[in-house]
């Protein structure tokens, strides 16, 4: 018993075992398209498959690299959150020696 598949359930899903499309015998010759080679097909196929594989890599990289850039802001922003109350302890600093220099000056 030979089993014919259907376009909905094919035989195989692996293209070199199906059968190659030929021309219908009612069209008359050179009407259609000549005969499509499926190397560039399978090709093109493999390609893309390599490339659907390797999404999940390329994603992983991207978002490796946007926790980065985030952590590098954020580091920057603790940096200059640090600089700033420095910065005004500085200032206070400043203020209490010139309050002395001016009490020494007037006594």
């Amino acid at each position: 018993m030979t089993v014919i598949g259907t376009i909905d359930r094919p035989i195989t899903h692996d293209p070199q075992k199906l059968a190659p499309m030929t021309s219908s015998t009612s069209e008359p010759s050179g009407s259609a398209t000549p005969d499509v080679t499926t190397i560039g097909a399978n090709a093109s196929r493999q390609n893309r498959t390599r490339e659907m594989q390797l999404i999940p890599e390329a994603m992983a990289r991207a978002h490796m690299h946007e926790r980065l850039r985030e952590a590098e802001a954020e580091s920057q922003a603790v940096r200059l959150v640090a600089a700033r109350r420095m910065q005004r302890r500085a200032e206070r600093a400043s203020l209490r020696a010139r309050r002395a220099l001016a009490m020494a000056v007037m006594h």
